[in-house]
């Protein structure tokens, strides 16, 4: 899945979310009805599934979110990001932590709760050890219209480009590219499910400060009390472990918040 989908940044969608949104609910209000409302796409695994086997660690984490607010957890399930500024969603997850990215969203963050960004997977045994290492002798698959693409174009690496970025992992696994710059997140779940072909990960380059965020809980718009209460949960959860165990049953080392 792209990381649009947590970008959630056009002016379109945004005129969308003023005009036909549900109204933001309070703490109050969520606890008055029992749930937590979360959008999520119903087919983008490690990050959430609607047919639940895996359900994904979106939904697992939001269910434990949901558990420390004293609710339960119902999803929103949305296949576009303008859907999320209609759907009746109080949060969503893996949200780029930065107040200029989300200015435009409507969205409060929360506290981030791990360090995400651009690796590269490259097949075990390269000699491609970083960002850096990467010329005009390598070719690295990238999503279309990425800033990784463009970084990388203009550094006068050749780019092959793809929609998604379990296509590029399937074409390293092909032999069809040197190297893909994706997300540890869907690094990790590939080399879980393909034991066999699984690939050296490279974390996000800190040199490149594009390439590189915290994430957070993206919250619609809300108050002071909820926002307190989600930063709370995640401290909570974080401290005994529970979010670095969700995503590491997708196979997904989680790197601490900067």
């Amino acid at each position: 899945m792209s990381v649009t989908l947590r970008v959630l940044g056009t002016a379109a969608a945004l005129f969308l979310w003023q005009i036909e949104a549900a109204p933001a609910r309070s703490l109050d209000m969520i606890r008055a009805t029992g749930a937590l409302h979360l959008c999520a796409h119903p087919n983008s695994l490690p990050y959430a599934n609607k047919a639940g086997n895996p359900p994904g660690f979106q939904i697992e984490l939001g269910k434990a979110l949901a558990k420390e607010l004293g609710v339960t957890l119902v999803t929103e399930w949305i296949v576009v990001p303008s859907q999320a500024f209609r759907a009746d969603c109080d949060i969503i997850l893996d949200a780029i932590a930065d107040p200029k990215v989300q200015a435009d969203t409507g969205l409060r963050i929360s506290k981030a709760y791990y360090r995400s960004g651009v690796g590269l997977a490259v097949p075990r045994g390269s000699t491609i050890t970083t960002f850096a290492g990467l010329n005009d002798h390598t070719k690295v698959g990238v999503q279309v219209g990425s800033i990784a693409a463009m970084l990388l174009n203009q550094q006068h690496v050749r780019t092959s480009t793809f929609g998604f970025e379990e296509d590029m992992l399937a074409a390293l696994a092909a032999g069809e590219i040197d190297a893909a710059a994706v997300t540890p997140l869907s690094a990790g779940y590939y080399n879980l499910t393909h034991p066999s072909q699984g690939f050296a990960i490279l974390p996000p380059d800190e040199a490149e400060r594009d390439l590189v965020w915290n994430a957070a809980v993206g919250i619609r718009k809300p108050d002071d009390q909820l926002l307190a209460a989600i930063d709370a949960a995640l401290d909570r959860l974080r401290a005994d472990g529970t979010v670095e165990t969700i995503y590491a049953n997708y196979g997904i080392p989680l790197l601490p918040p900067r």
